[in-house]
């Protein structure tokens, strides 16, 4: 529902506003698809821990909604998904230490998706993350250790 809103005011904004045609693609069929599947692939994989609305659970799962982390380390958010992590992450100046596994099943379009869901959703406004650069992440990552 949060992002069948969201799309509505994107295509309601683009339509009068003088933004940059980057931002204005917001609004074309490939992001509305990405922002659809990527929440329903959210809600499925990653709300357990880290909550429908992004805010985390204590400090067991960090927040993904006003994240510095996320903001800061776009590539390591999205070898996280694919391959988990161990060890201490620090997002807004706390310390998570819970681990992160993996989701191997994960392909690289719904890394994509998700990714899309949540860099445009909250107060994260990047546009749609392709599949294509995802891909080009994903190769790039495997020398991160794979938690599953």
């Amino acid at each position: 529902m949060t992002a069948y809103i969201f799309f509505i005011l994107c295509i309601a904004l683009s339509s009068c506003s003088t933004r940059p045609d980057s931002i204005q693609s917001t609004s074309s069929t490939k992001f509305q698809q990405y922002i659809i599947q990527g929440e329903s692939l959210y809600e499925k994989n990653c709300s357990n821990c880290h909550q429908t609305n992004g805010t985390g659970l204590g400090l067991l799962y960090p927040p993904l909604n006003k994240s510095d982390f996320m903001d800061n380390h776009f590539e390591e958010v999205i070898c996280l998904m694919k391959n988990g992590k161990k060890g201490e992450v620090i997002v807004n100046g706390k310390s998570f230490n819970k681990e992160m596994k993996g989701i191997s099943t994960l392909t690289d379009l719904e890394i994509a998706e998700i990714a899309t869901y949540i860099y445009n959703t909250w107060e994260h406004q990047r546009g749609i993350v392709d599949v294509q650069e995802v891909s080009r992440i994903i190769s790039k990552c495997d020398s991160v250790e794979v938690i599953r």
